[in-house]
């Protein structure tokens, strides 16, 4: 039971997980801060948390010293409304007085490493395919009704999905080709990363649409989805650590269903859903340089998560920290059934603890604020 992420770590990670069992509380995303400034003292370089990875692109800009407002980066600089969080704000305005006196190889670095859709809706790919025809100079045209692709029916409701339209094969074909037009001309210049970024983006995006068009079951297309959208965070992480390999380790902070080793599962719209995480996939690539550390709590008056039973793994936990703490020392017993699907709230089992090296247990959750 300890508070110093040293004792969790090895000298091989290079990845460090850190996840929270649920996005309607707070009380992680505060330690996640103070984890990070520890983590910056031994050698770590950047952040990755679950928001998009075109919107981070702007965030790390602003640390990096750039121009422009905080406010202006905090609205649109995450997705999932994840700007709003105060602690997230305080880790931005963080990270860039942290870099102001320091050279560039030892600055940090903000990613977003998510996928850039909500479950049921998904964005235009215009203006990803667009920032790539830009930077190659090509004169095509791909105005399109941005509308009838974020709309919630376009996921919801195969018949109103534009995912098998004419427009979305001629879409997939002129950003096919673009990628290997823009691989011919492969850059170190930052502004071909940027391009190759967003036009892959673009083109998971009308992977997206195209299972969002299939003629299967809601339940089918809803575990496709998932397990696309943890696809792609798995494939970004990847893209992440090559991109700062030679600068130090990365953290990365997200749900617990997307970082586990293990597989994931949750009810949706009626729907029993698994898949693997991203966690799950990055792990057998990176072997000993990926460590998990899952977040676990035990009660938030906020939103009516109790004292958990004792004789639960949370209620466990509870008697071993008088705020918070990690340990690798996992308890045995049954899982919590005193939570509600509206708390989003994934209790605590012994698959979730399979996937996960160590367990965060917060005691009391907070507020909103610190």
């Amino acid at each position: 039971m300890s508070q110093d992420i040293r004792e969790f770590i090895t000298p091989f990670t290079e990845l460090l997980a850190f996840g929270e069992p649920t996005h309607l509380e707070h009380a992680h995303t505060w330690v996640r801060n103070e984890l990070f400034e520890q983590l910056a003292g031994l050698g770590y370089r950047s952040i990755a948390l679950e928001t998009c990875r075109i919107r981070g692109l702007l965030v790390d800009d602003h640390v990096q010293g750039g121009p422009g407002d905080l406010d202006t980066v905090m609205k649109d600089g995450f997705s999932h409304s994840f700007g709003q969080w105060p602690a997230n704000r305080e880790l931005v305005q963080w990270m860039r007085e942290y870099n102001e006196d320091k050279p560039a190889h030892d600055r940090l670095a903000f990613h977003g490493f998510d996928f850039q859709t909500e479950t049921v809706s998904a964005p235009s790919p215009r203006p990803y395919l667009e920032h790539a025809r830009d930077y190659l100079g090509e004169d095509v045209d791909l105005s399109t009704d941005d509308e009838k692709w974020s709309r919630t029916e376009a996921v919801m409701d195969l018949t109103r999905s534009p995912g098998l339209s004419d427009e979305a094969h001629r879409f997939r074909e002129i950003g096919t080709g673009m990628l290997a037009r823009l691989h011919e001309r492969r850059s170190t210049d930052p502004a071909w990363y940027r391009a190759e970024t967003h036009l892959v983006a673009g083109l998971s995006l009308l992977r997206y649409h195209r299972e969002c068009a299939e003629p299967n079951p809601l339940g089918v297309r809803l575990n496709r989805l998932c397990q696309l959208r943890d696809g792609v965070m798995a494939r970004n992480l990847l893209e992440i650590r090559r991109a700062e390999a030679s600068r130090g380790p990365t953290f990365v902070f997200a749900h617990n269903a997307h970082l586990q080793r293990t597989n994931s599962s949750m009810e949706m719209a009626g729907e029993r859903i698994e898949w693997f995480s991203a966690g799950a996939l990055v792990a057998p690539i990176l072997g000993d340089q990926y460590t998990v550390i899952a977040g676990t709590l035990g009660r938030n008056d906020s939103f009516g998560l109790g004292e958990p039973d004792k004789a639960t793994l949370e209620g466990q936990l509870q008697s071993r920290f008088t705020t918070w703490g990690i340990t690798a020392d996992k308890p045995r017993g049954p899982s919590r059934t005193d939570t509600k699907p509206e708390m989003g709230y994934f209790p605590l089992d012994q698959h979730l603890m399979d996937g996960a090296d160590a367990l965060l247990h917060i005691r009391a959750g907070r507020p909103v604020t610190r």
